[in-house]
């Protein structure tokens, strides 16, 4: 059916020109739910600081002439507190590719923000007893708070409830409806007798009707298991609500089917789309694209700029892909020139798998229906799901080590497993980061800061020889060729392979070390000594740099004990000569530059400390509160 005359969301006539004003808030109602949700991500990558986000004088903008990278994290709602999984999943591989393309000089900008509307939100207002503004207000703080604490470079942390996100997404809804890509239908939903409104789809919780999957808590929006896309409808449920017909407004995606297939084809091909990212975009055009709704009835959200459809908002798919555009219209008002420049920009997106069709299917529909020349995305990175202990991270069920539980832990690893156990951070944080990295940094410096007669008297020595020095040579060949893995992985956006070789250089450092026999040359071959420390010296430098994408707080502490300035040294680029010049680790820091004062890097993890870890995150967040409130009872009782 086509679509009729439409309104600024106020009952007015439309001029043309979208509304920028902001959505009403209220109360929600209670969810209807037999079982609690529970939601899973993804690769644990930690470099915890208290260092804020990068700040900046000028935004930046597109360059003529330079490779211009837009970065986004997917949105991460903002009805709790971030858990690790959620972390890794949206965030923390964005942010160490973000990282890796400014180090190699390219222009970046990373984009992130909260996710405010919907029912979900509403939800957790209800819970708290608050308007949804309130709960937004509160709950981007807390995100915002722990990503300033892991350090996480955004350029921009906003969120959706924008005045620029109304007006954003209306003039992308009317250009749809201007092209006739738009149709209305009326589609049955679940209705609360009792609470007197449809239920939104999220509120709605059974059995997936997938063959093959009947996972028992699916939401009416979406199974977690299988990623299936649903109705509320389809759900077997035990509860009560009736079925009642609506009117609601669709996006035509199977006339959009050529369009989109073609850019699936050619993208997923130049942009090097991941298997798991293919395969569930495949799975889901095999199931065969069906129009998909894009309003609901709700108040907290963007309003409809349609006369018939005024008292509805925008449905959340719809809605909140569109923020990335509208946060980074908060950013600058040149947002264009990063939005709808695709010959000048390439965008990679990072997010969870369950994410993937919102990405790939509907995000790319939505704006190749309006026919602008929007910067559709190139590469996307899929994380699998992060699981804890012996289960799952769960935002609802409050289980798993939270973004604002991580601070009170004091460790400061990476570590890069879709199993997150106690033992096993223990021993990545023990064997990869102390006795690997650590040891080997420490060595070198401490070596080098023993006053002289023992030591160079924390001045980088000469290496007269190392053209002849045979195993310089040989190391040289080794690390240069993990240098161009390393970058190849990284260009590909293979976090997980990019860290893994850095640290296979940390290894080739430590071995290095113990073949040359160091402590042994300073007295019987001084030329030789001096060689293996000059070397080693640079290797601890570029380690510095090719970590700092992983663990920057970590690089600017190995530059300080350098006597380096990170504004002036930490840099890794093609244009500069740095990439060739780092295959020669002998040259990268200069003889006569004195070092400052070595100290360790890491410190082990007793397991004792593990024991009182495990036990401290044990069950969910209300058990923990209530523990420690007994406990704090218990100590206050005299007897």
């Amino acid at each position: 059916m086509p679509v009729g005359p439409y309104t600024n969301g106020g009952g007015q006539p439309n001029s043309g020109k979208s509304s920028s004003s902001s959505p009403s808030s209220r109360e929600s109602q209670t969810p209807h739910t037999q079982r609690e949700r529970n939601p899973t991500p993804l690769l644990f990558l930690i470099h915890p600081t208290h260092a804020s986000s990068r700040p900046r004088e000028e935004a930046v903008v597109p360059v003529e002439g330079r490779r211009n990278v837009l970065v986004t994290s997917a949105l991460p709602y903002v009805n709790n507190v971030p858990h690790l999984g959620n972390i890794i999943g949206c965030v923390l591989s964005a942010d160490a590719f973000a990282r890796y393309c400014r180090l190699r000089g390219h222009n970046v900008l990373y984009v992130c923000g909260t996710d405010e509307y919907g029912t979900a939100t509403e939800t957790k207002a209800m819970e708290e007893g608050c308007s949804p503004r309130e709960i937004c207000d509160k709950y981007h703080a807390i995100h915002k708070e722990v990503y300033e604490w892991f350090d996480i470079s955004f350029d921009i942390f906003g969120r959706t409830s924008s005045p620029q996100q109304t007006e954003v997404c209306q003039d992308i809804f009317l250009k749809l409806l201007d092209n006739n890509w738009l149709s209305e239908n009326t589609m049955q939903q679940l209705y609360c007798n009792s609470c007197q409104r449809f239920l939104a789809d999220r509120l709605v919780e059974g059995y997936c009707p997938t063959e093959g999957c009947n996972y028992d808590s699916a939401r009416g929006d979406q199974c977690e298991k299988c990623g299936k896309l649903l109705n509320s409808t389809e759900l077997v449920c035990g509860s009560t609500p009736c079925v009642r017909d609506t009117d609601h407004l669709f996006l035509e995606l199977p006339l959009l089917r050529e369009k989109l297939e073609k850019y699936i084809d050619e993208t997923s091909v130049t942009g090097s789309w991941s298997q798991n990212a293919i395969h569930a975009t495949n799975a889901w055009l095999k199931e065969g694209l069906k129009p998909r709704c894009i309003t609901r009835d709700l108040k907290w959200g963007v309003p409809v700029p349609h006369e018939k459809y005024k008292d509805k908002v925008f449905y959340v798919w719809f809605d909140a892909p569109i923020g990335y555009i509208s946060i980074t219209a908060c950013y600058t008002p040149e947002w264009e020139k990063w939005w709808k420049n695709p010959e000048n920009v390439e965008l990679y997106q990072f997010m969870g798998k369950d994410n993937v069709p919102f990405h790939t299917v509907m995000f790319p529909s939505t704006l190749l229906g309006t026919g602008e020349n929007w910067t559709l995305m190139k590469t996307i990175s899929v994380t699998e799901y992060l699981n804890y202990e012996s289960g799952k991270f769960s935002k609802t069920k409050g289980i798993g080590v939270f973004g604002n539980d991580a601070k009170s832990t004091n460790i400061p690893p990476e570590a890069s497993d879709t199993l997150f156990t106690w033992t096993d951070l223990q021993a990545k944080c023990n064997n990869e980061l102390l006795n690997n990295l650590g040891n080997f940094i420490n060595r070198v410096l401490s070596f080098i800061a023993k006053p002289e007669g023992t030591g160079y008297g924390s001045v980088v020595p000469d290496s007269p020889d190392v053209d002849s020095h045979a195993l310089t040579q040989s190391l040289a060949e080794t690390v240069g060729k993990l240098i161009d893995q390393y970058i190849d992985a990284m260009d590909k956006v293979k976090i997980k392979q990019g860290l893994k070789i850095a640290m296979a250089i940390s290894s080739e450092g430590n071995a290095y070390l113990q073949e040359s026999q160091f402590w042994k040359l300073y007295k019987q071959d001084p030329a030789s000594c001096a060689t293996v420390m000059k070397t080693s010296v640079g290797i601890v430098y570029l380690l510095a740099c090719l970590l700092e994408p992983f663990m920057p707080t970590f690089s600017k502490d190995v530059l300080q004990q350098l006597n380096l300035s990170p504004e002036e040294h930490l840099s890794f680029c093609d244009e500069k000569g740095e990439v060739e010049k780092a295959k020669r680790p002998w040259d990268l820091i200069p003889s006569g530059h004195r070092i400052g004062k070595p100290a360790p890097l890491f410190k082990g993890l007793e397991n004792e400390a593990v024991k009182g870890l495990r036990e401290k995150f044990a069950g969910s967040q209300a058990e923990r509160k209530l523990r420690t409130q007994v406990a704090a009872q218990l100590e206050a009782t005299s007897i």
